[in-house]
């Protein structure tokens, strides 16, 4: 698997921070509130230095988000061990149906970006279960003291209910390895980054802007291309150099 490859998944992950602005908006702005700060250079009209206040915040963030995308790459592991066993490696019928539902998922991710259709939302509802089971451990470990509790935590939020996750996965179960299903799942959670890492330092004041119908409209074609063209490919059975750079899924053989 080369970087080439991995470049659309960062772009999925990058353009559809959008929704995880959204989604994760709040959860961001809970674990910052939740964790103690140190005190920090107040300014001479009273109010805390902003630069200040960012170098105290940015370190506890960075630390959600590398536990965040941890969780990630084990869940890409393992769908990428589950994709290499032989039934899903020799079983052409099993892998042309992965390839169809790994673009079609894309499609559904970028019209839900668009806020043209919701369907996503109803795979978010099944991941429910899983996350409710998972509060418990949440609540354990605020305050955030220390930063093996940050990375925990951030862990832990890396498996709320996403679709947008969901949709990824499916490229890492086509992987057909649990080290190429690890680096699809990091090649998506640093797309991710930059606008949660930008979130947790400038909390709402940022939201307005991402969730603009022009900027939501733009990712989500974006993505929808991504997913039309590796639709494309498999229905046709046509592979290029140039095609097979724009498709998140690996050439169906």
């Amino acid at each position: 698997m080369s970087l080439l490859s991995l470049l659309p998944i960062f772009l999925i992950g990058l353009l559809g921070g959008v929704h995880c602005v959204g989604m994760c908006g709040g959860i961001v702005g809970a674990f910052a509130v939740a964790a103690p700060r140190r005190s920090i250079p107040i300014q001479p009209d009273g109010a805390p230095s902003h630069a200040s206040t960012i170098v105290d915040t940015a370190p506890r963030v960075l630390a959600f988000n590398v536990g965040r995308i941890g969780s990630y790459m084990v869940a890409g592991m393992l769908a990428g061990v589950l994709g290499s066993v032989p039934a899903m490696i020799n079983l052409a019928s099993v892998q042309t149906v992965t390839y169809w539902l790994a673009n079609l998922m894309l499609v559904a991710l970028g019209l839900t970006l668009m806020n043209i259709w919701h369907g996503l939302s109803r795979l978010e509802a099944v991941g429910q279960v899983l996350w409710r089971q998972l509060q418990p451990l949440i609540r354990k470990l605020l305050p955030v003291q220390r930063t093996s509790q940050a990375i925990a935590l951030g862990g832990l939020w890396g498996w709320v209910p996403c679709g947008m996750v969901y949709s990824v996965l499916m490229t890492a179960l086509l992987s057909g390895s649990a080290t190429r299903g690890a680096l699809v799942m990091l090649a998506f959670g640093l797309g991710t980054l930059p606008l949660l890492f930008t979130l947790g330092l400038a909390g709402a004041s940022i939201q307005p802007l991402l969730q603009r119908s022009s900027v939501r409209r733009i990712a989500g074609l974006v993505v929808l291309s991504f997913g039309v063209a590796g639709l494309v490919r498999v229905g046709m059975g046509v592979s290029n150099a140039w095609l097979d750079t724009l498709c998140i899924t690996p050439a169906l053989h």
